[in-house]
């Protein structure tokens, strides 16, 4: 039985036969991250979540890359897969075009995400793969003990700059809009309320949907994004996108349209984040509809076999095409 529920994103993942909890969703592993790590308040918030989806459990995949946050297929009562450094993408692209029946979810850090696994990242946005990508943004190397990472901001002391940092940090939200994904969104570890509903708005879309959480790292980073968590602070710095609601900046005033096709605005806004968080928008800055790649690959496979038939792997392996290597007289 497939999902009843009005969300493209979901559409053919199937549905639980009985309401689910959270507790069907915490496995049985103990959760080893540092004490006042932002990562346990994204955990509650997801295995909270999880179960207003609807969903058989048994079609939920996490796929995470390496760092701390890579962690979290162990505390998900799904399916799931730690893989390699920077590969999520690529392995979570692969799984969700070979099977439409899953919900497929990636979990990745700055460091992951944006260094080794760059590639990677743009190329899932760019294709618009069926999938969701949670990237972790806590401006540091926190699993091989704090290194700056690429979202580091300039002159930051670290084990591996002890004089600062020279490095220009990437912006994930303009990173994304540059490739043109078609759901991006920001959001904070400490608010729930918020977190939860940009997930299910993620989890709704169909395409690849990227959900930047800025994240305290209490060891390495502490206290990175407290002046956006203070209320007295964030009420002033902090810009709230809903699409279709006014949208004020000192004396600029502009309604919030996230479902234009031209992502230039919305990279603009992305802009308004300099680096000083005396304006960070969080909300979802995009969410347009695009074909995905998956059901576009999945189509011409159908496609083909209905004109040449299923074909046959044996066959194929036996046939007479041979190729011939040979070097050229020197």
């Amino acid at each position: 039985m497939t999902t009843n529920l009005p969300t493209p994103g979901l559409r053919d993942v199937p549905t639980a036969e009985t309401p689910m909890t959270r507790k069907d969703f915490a496995s049985d592993q103990e959760v080893r991250w540092c004490p006042g790590c932002g990562d346990y308040i994204i955990l509650a918030a997801v295995q909270g979540f999880l179960p207003t989806l609807g969903l058989r459990k048994e079609n939920i995949v996490f796929v995470s890359g390496i760092g701390c946050s890579s962690r979290f297929p162990y505390y998900l009562e799904t399916y799931g897969m730690h893989s390699i450094h920077g590969r999520a993408p690529a392995i979570a692209t692969g799984l969700a075009t070979a099977r439409p029946d899953l919900s497929v979810w990636v979990v990745t850090g700055d460091g992951d995400a944006l260094s080794i696994g760059g590639n990677h990242l743009i190329h899932a946005l760019r294709r618009n793969v069926n999938l969701t990508i949670l990237l972790f943004n806590n401006r540091i190397y926190g699993l091989t003990k704090g290194q700056y990472s690429p979202t580091s901001e300039p002159g930051k002391i670290t084990k591996s700059t002890p004089m600062g940092s020279v490095d220009r940090p990437f912006n994930p939200v303009s990173l994304a809009l540059g490739a043109e994904a078609t759901f991006v969104a920001r959001t904070l570890d400490s608010d729930r309320a918020h977190l939860t509903e940009v997930l299910q708005a993620a989890a709704s879309h169909r395409g690849t949907s990227l959900v930047e959480i800025y994240q305290n790292c209490p060891i390495f980073n502490d206290g990175a994004f407290d002046v956006l968590k203070d209320k007295e602070q964030a009420e002033a710095r902090l810009v709230r996108l809903e699409h279709g609601k006014p949208v004020r900046i000192g004396e600029r005033e502009w309604i919030h349209d996230a479902h234009a096709d031209d992502p230039s605005r919305a990279f603009e806004i992305s802009r308004l984040d300099d680096g000083t968080m005396a304006h960070v928008p969080i909300g979802i800055f995009r969410q347009v509809e695009r074909p995905t790649y998956d059901d576009q690959v999945r189509s011409q496979l159908t496609s083909a076999a209905a004109t040449q038939g299923e074909g046959d792997l044996d066959a194929l392996i036996a046939g007479s095409d041979t190729w011939t290597v040979s070097h050229a007289p020197s």
